[in-house]
């Protein structure tokens, strides 16, 4: 049997990562070994970004409430729980929503949750 070398496949290999590392600065676009590493290291940034963006949408929904039950006499947690008491189902997405938009429906549900709190 003939003997078969692995070029084609190895150029296809170095190809896909070389075109992956397109637009890094120096030899992180231009080798193959440092272009895999670059590669590599920012394919697990990204999938760890993808987590942290939920973290830090939360984060920003749970801010915007907060400023809003404030304004209607409220903190953030006694907001949450007295909603939570009268039954109010509305994610945090929503209600920050409702928030900046519709400050007057907000101010009706903070009135339900003041009132189930006391």
């Amino acid at each position: 049997m003939a003997r078969v070398k692995g070029g084609l496949n190895a150029r296809k290999k170095h190809n896909r990562v070389l075109k992956l590392a397109k637009g890094y600065r120096g030899a992180r676009s231009k080798q193959y070994r440092v272009a895999k590493q670059s590669v590599m290291r920012a394919l697990a940034s990204s999938y760890a970004g993808r987590k942290e963006r939920k973290r830090q949408f939360r984060r920003l929904w749970i801010a915007r409430i907060n400023a809003a039950a404030r304004i209607n006499g409220l903190s953030y947690s006694r907001m949450m729980h007295g909603l939570k008491l009268a039954g109010v189902e509305m994610n945090r997405k929503v209600l920050s929503d409702m928030a900046i938009s519709d400050a007057a429906g907000f101010a009706k549900l903070a009135e339900l949750a003041k009132a189930k709190l006391a």
